[in-house]
């Protein structure tokens, strides 16, 4: 879920017809002397960060004049809260609440439809209202279809105790937030406080909205860069390889760049997993051996070898990083192979010059492990590839062993992708492959048929060509497996060379080298 500032969310709740205090944004202290001056009165200024319990940590605070403003805005802005810097601030009008309340639309995974929570105590947690005044809180399911009606808002308000015309202004307050939700396709969206002022008006006193991630591309006018709730702004590499899912609905691509301004011999490992579970037990078995977690990254659900390739060639993009572990599941449902591809092609490319642990446990996994250290041999890192029945602790293991071992390693150094005068190529859904056919003439293997799972590739007059449309070629029959090229470089030719951009990436890696 993408969860939005509170000054975003109440743009969109005053759109909705929920009124809200008067207030700015703002991002420097001149700005917040300023915003002061134009409110005029008493305010209160609010550190604009994904963090509970602000008012704890004295990020919630009253403020009477100008100065103050200034002064508080300047002590609050750029503070790190729980690795978070703060660089936003919401001044507000400071309300004079006589009653508070709680609404919330949220989506339940197990009703299979939006629930509407109404609680007549607010400021604390629902959940905790809930269980110390059962009798205080109210739910029910929304017919998507039908929407929130205004009779059963109102019954919902009435079941807490609240009744007459301040029940009729809460059940508006309620079917105006599930129209927000409806429209911006929240996954939640709670008012806590709903709170009744003394000039008798209704506002939302403080509000959290959060975006169904797959939503996000629906709603360019939110301003979301990275539809994930990192609990940190977006890293350049953490957007780069947003990007790269946003662009390619095969399988899961999920990075988040943990830490950053680390050196070599900082014990930072770039990791790799797929799926969630798997993931979480081989990074506990990293940080068990005393190693860091440079980044968090999940390829699972069958992607293409080219989707396992960009997310390998955006952690190896991170500057200091000591090893490259990969492990996930032990038990994956997809063809391994598609991974082990993926991987040996960005090792080959990068001169992979780091110890790397692929764990690939699944369907064909001994292909899998078998190309891992087929390609080995074409760069300098140590690399070893294991299975299901190798666990995470002993792979952890294993990559302690690699690193502690200073001994160089003998290989073959290649020229990777290789070099090649183009006479033919088509476009895949992602990127580009071509071939050079004078090259072609000479092969005698024709490895590249073989290898091509689709069947998207024949012979015709000793030269490898399409045997479908470049159209169906570039709408996804090809598959961007990668096996041709790296079949083609190891038993052919070396005819065939695949492109896959990532867009961004080179200016960040020229960025971090200069």
């Amino acid at each position: 879920m993408t969860r939005l500032h509170e000054y975003k969310g109440k743009e969109l709740l005053k759109e909705m017809g929920i009124k809200t205090a008067p207030g700015y944004m703002v991002k420097s202290a001149n700005e917040a002397e300023e915003a002061l001056k134009k409110l005029g009165t008493s305010a209160v200024i609010k550190a604009q960060v994904f963090t509970t319990g602000r008012a704890g940590k004295g990020l919630i605070r009253f403020i009477e004049s100008p100065e103050e403003a200034k002064n508080i805005a300047s002590k609050m802005l750029d503070m790190d809260v729980d690795g978070l810097k703060i660089d936003k601030l919401l001044i507000e009008e400071k309300l004079l609440i006589k009653e508070e309340f709680y609404g919330g639309v949220i989506l339940d995974d197990n009703a299979k439809a939006p629930v509407i929570i109404f609680s007549s105590m607010g400021g604390t947690g629902i959940e905790e209202i809930a269980e110390k005044f059962p009798d205080k809180v109210s739910k029910a399911p929304v017919d998507i279809i039908k929407g929130l009606k205004d009779f059963k808002a109102r019954n919902i308000v009435r079941k807490t105790g609240v009744s007459g015309k301040k029940q009729m202004k809460l059940a508006q307050v309620l079917v105006n937030l599930f129209e927000l939700a409806k429209k911006y396709d929240a996954r939640s969206a709670e008012i806590n406080p709903i709170a009744i002022c003394n000039d008798g008006n209704i506002y939302a006193a403080d509000c959290r909205i959060t975006i169904d991630d797959y939503a996000v591309h629906r709603h360019p006018e939110l301003g979301i860069e990275i539809a994930r709730e990192l609990g940190h702004p977006p890293t350049p590499l953490d957007k780069i390889a947003y990007d790269v899912e946003a662009g390619d609905y095969r399988g899961t691509f999920y990075f988040i760049q943990m830490a950053d301004g680390f050196n070599k011999g900082d014990k930072y490992i770039g990791f790799h997993g797929a799926g969630g579970g798997g993931s979480m037990m081989s990074m506990d078995a990293l940080i068990n051996r005393d190693y860091k977690i440079a980044n968090f990254c999940d390829t699972s659900g069958n992607p293409p070898a080219s989707k396992v390739y960009r997310a390998a060639k955006i952690i190896l993009a991170q500057s200091g990083i000591d090893g490259y572990f990969a492990s996930g599941s032990g038990v994956a449902s997809q063809e391994q192979f598609h991974s082990a591809r993926g991987f040996a092609k960005v090792f080959m490319e990068e001169q992979l010059n780091i110890p790397a642990i692929i764990r690939l446990g699944g369907n064909s996994e001994e292909i899998a492990i078998d190309i891992i250290n087929t390609y080995g041999k074409f760069f300098p890192a140590k690399i070893e590839g294991y299975g299901r029945d190798d666990t995470p602790a002993f792979c952890a293991e294993r990559l302690s062993t690699l690193l502690e071992d200073k001994a160089e390693k003998e290989y073959e150094k290649v020229d990777f992708p290789v070099k090649i005068n183009p006479t033919y190529s088509f476009e895949t859904i992602t990127g580009k492959i071509e071939f050079d056919h004078e090259k072609c003439l000479n092969c005698k293997s024709k490895a590249c048929i073989e290898a091509c799972s689709p069947k998207i590739l024949k012979i015709v007059d000793e030269k490898a060509v399409l045997a479908i449309s470049t159209d169906d070629a570039k709408k996804g029959k090809c598959t961007e497996c990668l096996a041709c090229e790296l079949e083609c470089f190891l038993k052919g030719e070396k005819a065939i060379r695949i492109t896959l951009p990532i867009q961004g990436l080179d200016d960040y890696r020229k960025k971090v080298m200069s």
